[in-house]
């Protein structure tokens, strides 16, 4: 067996980031930004008034001061005059400043008869004016990698980039494995359950921006096995569910290594998840999950979320785990590394009593893994640990 520092290394090696594509702007939010881009203008293009009021001369901006309105700058309608001494600009928020302006007076500032303007507080110092490039100015950069979120692609919208230059998302072939499984919405007979761990997958890996796959279920002969393997042809990354063991109907190894499977290692000091099986089979990574349902998820968090991240053009990080205060004490761990399911909330975490691997219900209400190393000793409450998030949010 070895660690899963030494696993993690070793799947990290079989991995590399995917080339990129051009989708939409529309399309590109969730994506990995492949390349940096540059903005084609400034923002704002021009000097703009960041209140409703009057633009005038700067020097003119006095309590009591008059002047002639001349024309009105409105967004999208700016005045094309200048501004002399002695005269005002009636604008709008967003609206363009007029040459020669150099302030604006906010409206309740001030007080207007007929073409007359006339301030009635003190303005202030503030010129209420938004200078041209103020939030970015030509060819300012947009450095990739980077996931896409939503306030990304209004700055991309705004920068008037309309394409854009994002890494392939990873195609993930899923392959659940033995005779006991049926589908969900089938009736299984008495001997079978019904396949959890694929659908579980499926969604994870299309939440870390792959395009998961699931496959046919592979019953547990090596014909069966091989028209899987076949039909994951194209796939970046081959997941296997179940049979990775040593067990007399445990064939994944077998028939992967049929099909070309370099193994790079096979089981890992971890609970849950001891039989875990990676390799390179042709042009894809393959990774072989433990049966157990909560083994094979907890092996997604782990293992393939990381993977995910590389495949994607992103860095190599594996993500630090966070500290809360232990709730309960606990028992020395054992010679694996061991990832409790738990709940953290207000700085509290406190791991469940029944850690069977088996067990979907606690996997469902946990929201981290606590993290125990081989060996770890006795915890006493009130002891910081470190957990990793997993799931819905804290007090959800």
């Amino acid at each position: 067996m070895i660690s899963v520092e030494e696993a993690r290394a070793l799947l990290f090696d079989l991995v590399a980031p995917l080339p990129a594509e051009t989708v939409p702007l529309i399309e590109a939010s969730g994506r990995v930004l492949a390349r940096d881009l540059r903005a084609n203008r400034a923002q704002p293009p021009f000097d703009a008034s960041a209140m409703d009021g009057y633009a005038i001369r700067a020097d003119e901006a006095v309590r009591g001061a008059m002047f002639k309105v001349i024309g009105e700058s409105a967004a999208g309608h700016g005045f094309s005059g200048p501004v002399g001494a002695g005269q005002a600009v009636r604008i709008f928020t967003g609206a363009p400043l007029p040459a020669g302006a150099g302030f604006v007076v906010i409206q309740e500032d001030t007080q207007q008869s007929g073409d007359v303007m006339t301030i009635t507080a003190d303005p202030g110092t503030n010129h209420n004016i938004r200078p041209a490039g103020s939030d970015f100015a030509a060819g300012a950069t947009v450095p990739a990698p980077r996931r896409l979120a939503p306030a990304d692609i209004a700055l991309l919208a705004s920068m008037n980039i309309a394409d854009m230059p994002v890494t392939r998302r990873p195609r993930v072939a899923i392959l659940s494995t033995g005779d006991e499984l049926v589908m969900p919405g089938e009736d299984p007979g008495p001997d079978q359950i019904i396949a959890s761990n694929s659908f579980g997958l499926h969604a994870m890996l299309r939440e870390l921006g792959a395009e998961p796959r699931l496959l046919p279920i592979a019953r547990d002969t090596l014909q069966s096995l091989r028209e899987a393997f076949e039909a994951a042809e194209g796939a970046d990354l081959v997941v296997t569910i179940g049979g990775a063991s040593v067990g007399d109907h445990d064939l994944v190894g077998e028939a992967a290594a049929r099909f070309g499977l370099e193994r790079a290692f096979y089981k890992v000091a971890m609970r849950p998840g001891k039989p875990l099986m990676a390799g390179r089979m042709g042009a894809a990574a393959m990774v072989g999950l433990p049966g157990n349902p909560v083994s094979a998820m907890v092996c997604g968090h782990v293992f393939l979320a990381p993977m995910i991240r590389i495949l994607l053009g992103l860095d190599r990080h594996v993500p630090d785990l966070r500290q809360a205060i232990l709730a309960e004490a606990l028992a020395a761990n054992g010679p694996r590394e061991h990832y409790m399911r738990a709940v953290v909330r207000n700085g509290e975490v406190r791991a469940f009593d029944r850690q069977d691997s088996a067990l979907l219900t606690v996997l469902s209400q946990a929201n981290a893994l606590l993290v125990r190393p081989p060996h770890d000793p006795p915890r006493r409450a009130g002891e910081s640990i470190g957990y990793l998030p997993i799931g819905r949010a804290e007090g959800d």
